[in-house]
């Protein structure tokens, strides 16, 4: 059995698709590509495909990652390719590595994310994002299913920045761009979050809703303070791979 990892996006209006809706379209793009697909065993077999910390509904990604078992071994970029033109435009499949390491989800701990906010003033988010990052806590809450929960919001981030350029600004119209590292934690905190929490120690509130798009995923590294990719292990053991055959087959006996 062939494991292949992908990486697909969530762009333009196709951030506002479900999880479950991208899962219908991905294994309509499979049936389609006619991927030799392993099916799972009982009374209703399914396509072995694991997902791994999707995206929030109504937030952009760069960086969604997933893995699907195969039954027959094929070329993982022919078979990004053959994927990536039955997705719909904005689902996009923008790379693909056989699994030749374990624990993919374990190598999902932190998140990147830009938020855009429309009509707020470069001061006032920089003021706000002060106010954040030097609290000890900020807490938040969140409706669930279970009622209304409390929970830190602070505790996760480990970044918080402010960002602008000439080109964020369409007509000279205020626009704020923050750049959040957030770890993955229990309970969740979510790009939202972060913003309730600027509006409970700030004020800040922007007029429109902010555009949110995942920039990266992977392994928190402590020393760089960057999130790590967490394909760079298979690619880096398929290259080892590579290099040792020649050598393999050199010192082989005739």
């Amino acid at each position: 059995m062939q494991r292949i990892r992908l990486r697909y996006t969530k762009r333009g209006r196709l951030r506002f698709t479900s999880h479950r809706d991208f899962q219908r379209a991905f294994e309509r793009a499979l049936r389609r590509a006619e991927v030799p697909m392993a099916y799972s065993a009982g009374f209703t077999p399914h396509p072995k495909v694991s997902y791994a910390n999707a995206a929030p509904t109504g937030t952009g990604s760069e960086a969604e990652y997933l893995e699907i078992a195969l039954t027959q071994a094929r070329d993982p970029e022919q078979l990004r390719v053959l994927l990536d033109e039955s997705m719909p435009t904005g689902l996009d499949i923008i790379e693909a590595v056989e699994a030749r390491t374990s624990g993919l989800a374990d190598r999902l701990t932190a998140s990147v994310w830009e938020l855009r906010l429309d009509g707020v003033d470069q001061a006032e988010a920089e003021r706000a994002v002060a106010l954040f990052t030097t609290a000890e806590a900020v807490e938040v809450q969140r409706t669930t299913k279970n009622g209304v929960r409390t929970f830190d919001a602070r505790s996760a981030v480990v970044q918080l920045e402010t960002h602008s350029s000439q080109a964020d600004r369409p007509n000279n119209h205020p626009c704020a761009i923050l750049r959040l590292v957030v770890r993955h934690v229990t309970p969740a905190v979510r790009p939202d979050d972060v913003l309730s929490g600027l509006r409970a120690v700030a004020d800040l509130a922007p007029p429109v809703p902010a555009a949110v798009t995942r920039l990266a995923q992977g392994l928190f590294d402590e020393e760089t303070g960057t999130v790590t990719d967490p394909l760079a292990p298979d690619r880096e053991a398929a290259t080892a791979l590579s290099k040792a055959a020649p050598a393999a087959a050199a010192t082989a006996p005739a």
